[in-house]
């Protein structure tokens, strides 16, 4: 268990530190997204099909959220710093191939390198705030602007993608990731401080093996389970045998005296309240971007950068709610902040549910997009202050790694799901339009795989062919819009009332020695 520290002492230019970190996270985050815009040019000029641009945005996934806990765990042995300076350099060097690749095979398998480096990068940066920030209420307000820049990044990413693929060409959006690395290595190296060794004992490797091996099989075995089908015995069998390795992993992790994550910590209703809190509100997130950057371009008609500054409302509130959420949660509780938080965000989605291909942006989309982006500001902030205090400074990397494995599988189980279900009903819908019958095989194919390649077959078509293509691919998409969103909608009502139950405070005394907060926690180096 954590035990009481002496104060260290204050970090100078903290807030500029903080924006140094958060900068960071930026930069990895962004990653996520960025790349989408790009994906009609990539598919052109490396002749890809649908599967081999998917595994251009899921290669960084997999990578990214199978290695976290590893990250976080190398952050702790050898340096949050070292390692986060390790991966931003990594980072940058692998963008120059990416940005070269002259094949799908090639920019692939670049992709999951940058995954590796921003599984170093991301933890780092939320262990070195609890560094950075020894007093409760500034750590409380680095966190909330932490976890405001990566629910930000969601946005950006889209916004500077769609920028930069009007005036570059692809190349350009892993040539951006240069400039950035440069400006965090100068501002990590000006300003953050080491983040000390806090690890020692013998190094678990079959721990790191294992973790690994449970978290890489299961988010491909998610990311694979729209292509194979749910029920598929590859999808099942990859399934199962992820959650087999977990178990090893607790098991051995409660065994060996040095673990790379003391797994008691799940014990912890509040610690596992707040992960699944954040799980299941990235959950959502990431699956309606998913969905709303597609309807910007195919249903609403906008173009790359257009898209992307739609999404801009979002990534405002979401700035807003974020410092506001921490001083609510100091009034009102965590429990009730994050419950409020969820239900913004289930209305929002529900909102969806009402929207079609003529419906207004400034009339419903946008107040749609912010009731989400409330939400998510009320969660993320107070969830991520409760998992870190959950863990002692020694594991603050690995803390962090849990916090943004729960960000990172939310969202991929996310984009699986609601992918899956707005696929499946897109085609049935697609398939029962009569223009589709005058279609020779090839077009008919290309109209079956996605609204996207529906677009492209209007534009080839005759002119008597291309609104009737056009209605049929928009409302075959709008249709599965809505399919889909029900998954999001109910994954966030559902998390209201059980998160609030396990987030409830529990009030004790403060004078003693071992007391806890009234997040029901205990604290590494403040009472």
């Amino acid at each position: 268990m954590p035990t009481l520290l002496t104060d260290p002492p204050v970090v100078r230019h903290r807030w500029a530190a903080l924006a140094a970190l958060c900068l960071a996270s930026l930069m990895v985050m962004m990653d996520n997204t960025i790349v989408n815009v790009a994906l009609p040019s990539i598919a052109a000029d490396l002749d890809s099909g649908i599967s081999g641009l998917q595994w251009v945005v899921d290669g960084y996934t997999l990578a990214f959220a199978g290695l976290l806990i590893t990250g976080g765990h190398l952050g702790d042995r050898f340096g949050r710093r070292r390692m986060l300076i390790t991966g931003v350099i990594g980072f940058a060097l692998v963008s120059i191939p990416a940005a070269l690749s002259s094949s799908l095979g090639a920019l692939v398998a670049t992709r999951v390198g940058l995954g590796v480096c921003a599984a170093l990068v991301f933890p780092a940066t939320l262990a070195l705030l609890t560094v950075v920030f020894t007093d409760a209420k500034e750590r409380a307000t680095a966190f909330g602007a932490w976890a405001a820049t990566t629910g930000v990044s969601v946005a950006i990413g889209p916004v500077l993608g769609g920028w930069l693929m009007e005036h570059y060409s692809w190349a350009s959006v892993f040539w951006i990731n240069l400039p950035l690395a440069a400006a965090v290595l100068l501002a990590v190296f000006a300003l953050v401080p080491s983040g000390g060794r806090d690890h020692s004992g013998r190094f678990d490797t079959l721990g790191l093996a294992l973790s690994i091996a449970a978290m890489t099989l299961l988010v491909y075995s998610v990311i694979e389970g729209p292509h194979h089908g749910w029920t598929d015995p590859r999808t099942l069998g990859g399934i199962g045998l992820a959650l087999a390795l977990a178990a090893l992993f607790v098991r051995h992790e409660l065994r060996t005296p040095a673990p790379i994550l003391d797994v008691r910590v799940f014990s912890n209703r509040m610690f596992s309240g707040a992960a699944l809190q954040i799980s299941l509100a990235f959950f959502a997130l990431f699956g309606f971007i998913f969905l709303i950057t597609q309807y910007f371009q195919a249903v609403k008609g906008y173009g790359t950068l257009s898209a992307g500054l739609h999404t801009l409302p979002f990534a405002i509130v979401m700035a807003v709610m974020s410092p506001l959420a921490m001083v609510l949660t100091g009034r009102f509780g965590v429990a009730r902040v994050a419950a409020t938080g969820s239900l913004l965000m289930a209305t929002g989605f529900a909102m969806v549910l009402i929207t079609d291909a003529n419906s207004s942006y400034w009339g419903l989309i946008v107040w749609s997009m912010s009731l989400m982006a409330a939400g998510l500001g009320l969660i993320s902030g107070p969830c991520t202050h409760v998992v870190m205090n959950a863990l002692p400074p020694a594991q603050a990397g690995a803390g962090a790694a849990v916090n943004d494995t729960t960000r990172e599988f939310g969202g991929t189980m996310g984009v699986a799901v609601l992918g899956s279900v707005l696929t499946s009903i897109y085609t049935a819908r697609i398939g029962d339009a009569a223009v589709v019958d005058l279609l020779p095989d090839s077009a008919r194919a290309a109209m079956n795989s996605s609204v996207m390649g529906a677009l492209e077959v209007a534009r080839q078509a005759p002119e008597q062919l291309r609104a009737p293509i056009l209605d049929a691919a928009r409302d075959a998409f709008v249709a599965g819009l809505h399919q889909s969103v029900w998954a999001a909608v109910i994954a966030t009502a559902v998390a209201a009332p059980i998160c609030a139950w396990l987030l409830r405070e529990r009030k004790m005394p403060l004078a003693t020695p071992d007391a806890t907060d009234v997040y029901g926690l205990r604290h590494s180096s403040e009472v």
